[in-house]
């Protein structure tokens, strides 16, 4: 058994090139990052056993807005306010459902890698 049951990777890269676009444009990701720990600990989501949020570098959806993933699932996610994140955190993170709207496309994701 693994140490987290879940894990959310939350991209924070910022590339500081206004030709490309970057999860890390204007703090999202950072924002993010500081929005589903605080909400998710104190829901009681955090440590060992449950889940697990982390910043990440690129994960390479950029050109589809913010991104992140949750594991074991697989789940790509991205994200556009506060209302977003407060749904990925109730409906993904607390109940264990996909919050569809927000889902990145696999397929349409890996054609633009």
């Amino acid at each position: 058994m693994s140490h987290f049951q879940r894990h959310l990777f939350i991209c924070t890269n910022e590339r500081n090139d206004p030709c490309r676009q970057s999860c890390g444009d204007n703090q999202a990701g950072a924002t993010a990052v500081d929005y589903l720990k605080g909400h998710a600990h104190a829901a009681g989501l955090i440590g060992a056993g449950k889940l697990r949020i982390s910043k990440s570098g690129c994960l390479g959806r950029c050109e589809q807005g913010p991104a992140m993933v949750i594991y074991p699932e697989g789940r790509w996610y991205t994200y556009v306010d506060e209302a977003d994140l407060a749904d990925i955190l109730q409906h993904d993170l607390i109940e264990g459902q996909a919050v569809t709207r927000l889902l990145i496309d696999p397929i349409d994701a890996a054609e633009n890698e």
